[in-house]
């Protein structure tokens, strides 16, 4: 009987298609919803990114109009960092209790607040309360945005959007940037205040449009809320297989059981937050330790590098490069700005299709060799007594070379390694050390490079910068794994073998076939 319906299904030696063969493909579910939804979080990064920006230009007239020294320039630009560790310090138990997408409101809110102060201040007392107020609204926003766009993405494309904060911080300076160089022409009390002031519209629309947003998945399932998390997981899977796959890992690590098919489940006190410090710092497993050395690793050595110095005072570079109408300097820092936004652009659509590794590690080597460039043209000019054509053109080329080669990996590789790394129970509070690490080193590379550049000179500032991209460049290439595909709930298997990880690697991906044989290509994507 099998040969004769063999024989029924074949005309002419081809094979007999049903009316079913003919249907058009069925096309998976759109990704367009968790990507709207990273959006969104991520444009809080907005906020930094202006701040930044605007203040590389704000600095010099309000250095003029206010009359205050270098020095209070440093402490006026570095400090927005040091008080955002407030913001992030409270970001993790305030996105714990009243989740993270509250938490991105709150923070659009507290940043609001300080542009308004900043935007109104009488004198340079004022100005410092309010970038106080406008640095904790920064904190939460630096922590939050990237632990939501991680623990809403699928693991197919997680690199891409969660590489969005990056992507809003460098359109943010953009912005400031091009506000910079719009307003420089209005009285000289009035300008920098406008320039500062206008950064509260956009939180505002940020704050709001956060609301349309659902909760994170893994949220709702640290609360107990299964069917809700359900809910936004076949929202932002490809498929219903995928959407279960993830609760189902989701669940495993929140220490709620698989089978569990109830939509409100009383979960343990663990997954609610208590012992995380305990955990995280003073018994944590081999695992828990090398993500710690590793997430806080990167976010110290991406400020180290001195990108904010690049960034924060490249008027000033240019200025010693020989640049110095106002016009002139703020011209070439809308450039910088244009630059480095669409090296980050590049980058985001490339981190899901090369891997973390080959971008951060040749991000952090093209900025070793563009920082050495750039101390040989600044020290030139430095060291002449007339101008310089090459070495002028040297040192403009190297500071968009510098910004370009960050923002294709160490920018943005440094808040998709730190949001995806850590186990679920630990992910807010590590990623609130994190933030933290990067806000204070931050801080302090922002309030002494003007110090700096004035005991080594500048070309040496820049030089002491290459060499410690390249001591960052080793510490990379021995210590991070490729995190690749992998979901959330792997690394805790991928870490804690340190140099060793490929092996690892390789017992994940024996693990994974055995798992879910060679046939089945839907669950081999998903992890």
């Amino acid at each position: 009987m099998a040969d004769q319906r063999a024989e029924n299904n074949v005309v002419f030696g081809q094979p007999h298609n049903s009316i079913a063969d003919f249907d058009p493909p069925k096309k998976p579910k759109t990704k367009k919803f968790a990507v709207a939804c990273a959006v969104l979080a991520s444009m809080t990064s907005i906020l930094l990114g202006y701040d930044i920006g605007v203040m590389s230009g704000a600095s010099l007239f309000i250095k003029e109009n206010l009359n205050i020294s270098d020095v209070q320039v440093e402490v006026l630009n570095g400090t927005l960092n040091i008080y955002s560790l407030i913001g992030s310090a409270l970001a993790g138990k305030t996105s714990d209790w009243i989740g993270r997408r509250y938490t991105i409101v709150l923070a659009g809110t507290i940043f609001f607040i300080g542009a308004l102060l900043m935007g109104f201040a009488p004198n340079y007392a004022f100005l410092m309360f309010g970038r106080f107020i406008a640095g904790v609204g920064v904190g939460y926003a630096l922590m939050i945005a990237p632990v939501y766009t991680a623990e809403i993405s699928p693991a197919s494309f997680r690199g891409f959007l969660t590489s969005f904060p990056e992507v809003f911080v460098n359109v943010g300076i953009l912005l400031g940037y091009v506000s910079n160089f719009a307003l420089a022409k209005l009285p000289i009390h009035l300008n920098w205040r406008i320039m500062l002031g206008i950064g509260a519209i956009p939180s505002v629309f940020l704050a709001l449009g956060v609301l349309a947003m659902p909760e994170s998945p893994r949220w709702l399932v640290m609360q107990g809320r299964l069917g809700d998390a359900k809910r936004v997981l076949n929202k932002t899977s490809s498929s219903e297989e995928e959407s279960q796959l993830r609760l189902d890992e989701i669940k495993e690590a929140a220490g709620i059981p698989k089978d569990s098919k109830d939509e409100v489940v009383q979960v343990s006190k663990r997954s609610q937050g208590e012992g995380i410090w305990k955990e995280l710092l003073i018994r944590p497993t081999p695992a828990v330790r090398h993500i710690l050395i590793a997430a806080l690793g990167i976010h110290f050595f991406q400020q180290l590098s001195g990108i904010d110095s690049v960034v924060l005072y490249s008027p000033r570079i240019f200025e010693n490069a020989g640049i110095t109408s106002y016009n002139d300097k703020l011209l070439a820092t809308v450039a910088v700005g244009f630059v480095k936004t669409i090296a980050i652009l590049v980058a985001t659509f490339q981190v899901d299709r090369f891997g973390r590794r080959i971008l951060l590690l040749s991000s952090v080597g093209g900025m070793v060799i563009s920082f050495i460039l750039l101390g040989v043209g600044l020290t030139v000019i430095d060291q002449s007594h007339n101008k310089v054509p090459w070495a002028v053109g040297l040192c403009i080329a190297m500071v968009l070379f510098i910004v370009a080669f960050f923002s294709i990996g160490l920018g943005p590789i440094t808040w998709v390694y730190s949001s995806e790394i850590f186990p679920l129970q630990l992910r807010a509070q590590g990623c609130s050390m994190g933030v933290a690490v990067n806000r204070v080193t931050s801080g302090v590379i922002s309030m002494t490079f003007i110090s700096l550049y004035k005991a080594i000179t500048i070309g040496g500032a820049f030089f002491l910068y290459a060499g410690i991209a390249a001591l960052s460049w080793v510490f990379f290439y021995t210590l991070y794994p490729e995190t690749q595909g992998r979901s959330l709930e792997d690394m805790e298997v991928l870490f804690g073998k340190y140099h060793k990880w490929k092996e690892a690697n390789a017992m994940l991906n024996k693990t994974k076939q055995a798992d879910h044989g060679f046939g089945d290509d839907n669950k081999a994507q998903i992890h």
